[in-house]
């Protein structure tokens, strides 16, 4: 081998050291980011709040903040007063709450007049304080009978006595001391504040009641059937009425479910009216699957807006006019923000976030406003969408967040066509999240029908919230067969 052969060699070699050399710390940054990410989500801060994210110092430099600084200039500033917000009082905090006066009286012996040795009179009370009292729970047991009634008069004459008996009322489960109260309240135990079965048979064993989790479960699969599943059949027969629609979707464990490992994840799917509906409708519906086809057969006959995240699933409704979500957008644009805070400031993400920011602003003022002013909102829309052809992302995160924000330009801008489409799908998380909370706690379903009826129950309660209602007392309702559709 010549000399220039060897030479060329070692500069190919070379090169290719280069090559590697560079791929090597491209890897290890990426998994640098990555390891930062993961970090920031265990540890840092969970707000996606703006005064939360690099000291609350982005970038303010994007084209539609310099459209609105340019049209600020013509126009004077002004500036409203301040007027601190007055502080509740007792009697606004406790105002619909019962009143028990107590009033603190002298001893018999301390009564005596001192001059003359009279016994004094009281004359008046004087005010002290305010004080909340909490009363425990207290359970009792209600002894049903039925009144037998007799004739006095048959019986001289016919030798026959007439007997009547009143007709004795039905359990609410067969064979079972259970009643709509005490259901009711475990129901808003489990599906409201979270708590499991197993902490309730505890909680019960202290108030002295020996109550099992096996009879408390039977008597929620009972109910889910016999009060739960028609009152929610009538309100899914009037979902798909609705002109707008919110849909998102979570995972769920499921131990026994056929033909399917326990540690396999199913899906709890939550669909919620819009919030311009007369009646406010939010249902849960398990499925051992995220297809796309649980939302098409679940939202059957729906032909108007549906609001969702980036999940292709939903692309099987085709009768229905997809919107996006800007909330999800700009979550993507905080994951790729720097973990450095100064760094972050200036970045590309950070004048994304400030476009959404601006987005969002123009919704929350719009919004007392009689027609929104739509024209403002498609001037941002257009400068944040030219802004993105302008420079070419760096970095796996931020290049997710472009792509996510370009891939999803038809159903991001869709809000544009009518004033009532939100710019988020927060309405459907918000809707979830109750779930998501509660499954910390109890980590799995036991079985399909135990999935079942926990989305009916969780579908009850958060319509009744949606609908301004007392929870507990709805369930009691429900159980009582008191309930007549009404919120």
């Amino acid at each position: 081998m010549t000399n220039e052969e060897k030479i060329k060699q070692l500069q190919t070699e070379n090169q290719t050291l280069h090559t590697e050399n560079d791929e090597l710390k491209a890897e290890v940054e990426r998994l640098q980011n990555r390891v930062d990410w993961f970090c920031k989500q265990h540890f840092g801060q969970k707000s996606e709040k703006t005064e939360y994210l690099a000291d609350g110092q982005l970038s303010m430099f994007n084209e539609a903040e310099k459209e609105n600084d340019t049209e600020a200039e013509k126009k004077p500033t002004v500036v409203k007063g301040h007027a601190r917000k007055k502080r509740r009082t007792h009697e606004e905090l406790a105002k619909d709450l019962p009143v028990q006066e107590v009033v603190e009286e002298l001893p018999a012996e301390e009564r005596t007049c001192p001059e003359c040795g009279s016994e004094m009179q009281p004359v008046g009370k004087e005010f002290v304080r305010d004080e909340l009292v909490y009363e425990p729970a207290k359970l009792y047991v209600r002894k049903v009978y039925v009144q037998t009634y007799k004739c006095d008069q048959c019986e001289p004459e016919t030798e026959i006595t007439q007997f009547k008996k009143a007709v004795a009322p039905q359990p609410m489960i067969p064979r079972s001391y259970c009643t709509p109260e005490l259901l009711a309240h475990i129901l808003y135990e489990k599906y409201v504040n979270g708590m499991p079965l197993y902490r309730q048979e505890k909680d019960f064993a202290a108030k002295g009641v020996p109550l099992s989790r096996a009879a408390m479960a039977q008597w929620i699969l009972y109910a889910a059937r016999q009060y739960g599943e028609p009152l929610y059949a009538q309100l899914h027969k009037e979902l798909p009425q609705s002109k707008l629609i919110h849909a998102d979707e979570t995972v769920v464990q499921v131990l026994k479910e056929p033909g399917r490992k326990a540690k396999t994840d199913s899906r709890m799917w939550v669909y919620c009216s819009g919030k311009t509906e007369a009646r406010q409708i939010v249902l849960y519906e398990y499925q051992p699957t995220r297809k796309g086809d649980c939302a098409t057969r679940f939202l059957d006959g729906f032909t108007g807006y549906l609001v969702t995240d980036g999940y292709a699933g939903y692309n099987k409704l085709t009768q229905v006019t997809h919107c996006g979500c800007w909330a999800h957008a700009r979550r993507k644009f905080v994951e790729a923000l720097p973990s450095d805070k100064e760094a972050a400031k200036t970045s590309m993400a950070a004048t994304g976030i400030e476009y959404m920011n601006s987005l969002f602003h123009w919704e929350r003022t719009s919004e007392a406003m009689p027609e929104k002013d739509m024209k403002a909102a498609k001037k941002i829309v257009e400068a944040f969408y030219a802004w993105l052809d302008t420079f070419t992302a760096n970095g796996d995160k931020l290049k997710s967040a472009v792509g996510y924000a370009l891939s999803q330009k038809k159903n991001l801008t869709a809000f544009l066509q009518d004033p009532q489409i939100p710019l988020s799908n927060n309405r459907a998380e918000n809707a979830i999240r109750p779930f998501v909370i509660g499954r910390k706690n109890w980590l799995f379903c036991d079985t399909p029908n135990g999935a079942k009826a926990s989305a009916v129950f969780y579908s009850l309660a958060e319509t009744a919230k949606a609908n301004g209602r007392n929870i507990e007392e709805y369930f009691t309702e429900i159980l009582s067969q008191k309930h007549r559709f009404v919120f």
